[in-house]
């Protein structure tokens, strides 16, 4: 598979086996000040950083820090101690609610700049207290291209970006975890909760709980890749044409689970499943204005 890698500032296509990726990808980690910090989320992006950061390193060289708040699930939070125990990982919990970030719960579409500069203040923090040089996160190359707010904080922090620094972009990233024996290459995107709010509309730990249970609920019917987006009294069921058949044929198990966590109605999406949907809704709005 073809990788693109940056050459006296354009990117090249040319054809790299998995493993020649892998080493480009430690030795940059190799070439920051250490000891560091990796952001680890339990996503396939920071799950790869922060493999790749203690086989560069060694464990006793890298903290990986995995935030605790109300956006985060537990299944989530359990997956991250699950892959650092089989794997190696010096874990570290910081506990913290997000809700409590001003501006956050008020859900401006810059959202995710107030949660990623106060997950950031606090690893600086904790990098000050402790004597760590570096902080990781595992944002790739494919994520210029998209509505990030978060990448302003890493910057203003000073956060280095190994998979965006060399250009290895989501696929690739995918490769790497498969290559590294991670258990969750395959895992699909799961954005915090938070994203399943539309912008403007107030952030509450209700809504996150009513969320995290709905989607909880859908997963053990066998999904792996949908949405519950949060309207007020209405859910709004995003998912793949393929598993249509599959939630119709439980509907009225879901609508009774739905009205149990306080929706009063339950919609399923007939456009269908589409990571960051709610950004498309923006993109569309800041055009009309």
């Amino acid at each position: 598979m073809a990788d693109v890698i940056p050459l006296n500032g354009i990117g090249v296509r040319v054809s790299q086996p998995i493993d020649r990726i892998a080493n480009r990808l430690l030795e940059q980690i190799r070439s920051y000040p250490a000891p560091l910090i990796v952001a680890f989320s339990g996503g396939v992006d920071s799950t790869v950083v922060a493999k790749a950061a203690t086989l560069a390193l060694g464990a006793e060289r890298v903290v990986c820090a995995t935030a605790k708040s109300e956006s985060n699930t537990d299944e989530d939070l359990e997956l991250c101690r699950a892959i650092a125990a089989e794997h190696g990982l010096n874990l570290r919990v910081v506990e913290y609610s997000e809700l409590d970030i001003p501006n956050y719960a008020d859900n401006p579409a810059n959202r995710c700049y107030f949660c990623k500069s106060e997950l950031y203040t606090r690893l600086s923090g904790l990098a000050e207290r402790e004597g760590f040089a570096s902080i990781l996160d595992g944002s790739n190359a494919d994520d210029v291209g998209d509505y990030r707010p978060g990448l302003k904080a890493v910057k203003e922090n000073g956060v280095r970006s190994p998979l965006r620094e060399v250009a290895i972009d989501k696929a690739t990233v995918r490769r790497l975890a498969e290559h590294f024996g991670l258990p969750n290459h395959d895992k699909p995107a799961s954005p915090c909760l938070s994203s399943r709010v539309p912008y403007g509309q107030t952030i509450t730990r209700e809504k996150l709980d009513q969320i995290a249970a709905a989607e909880r609920y859908i997963r053990g019917l066998g999904l792996r890749e949908f949405r519950v987006r949060h309207h007020g009294e209405i859910a709004r069921l995003e998912a793949h044409a393929e598993d249509f058949p599959a939630l119709l044929a439980s509907r009225d198990a879901i609508v009774a689970e739905f009205r149990r966590l306080g929706f009063q109605w339950v919609a399923m999406d007939l456009a269908g499943f589409k990571s960051g949907g709610l950004n498309a809704l923006l993109a569309a709005a800041n055009k009309t204005t």
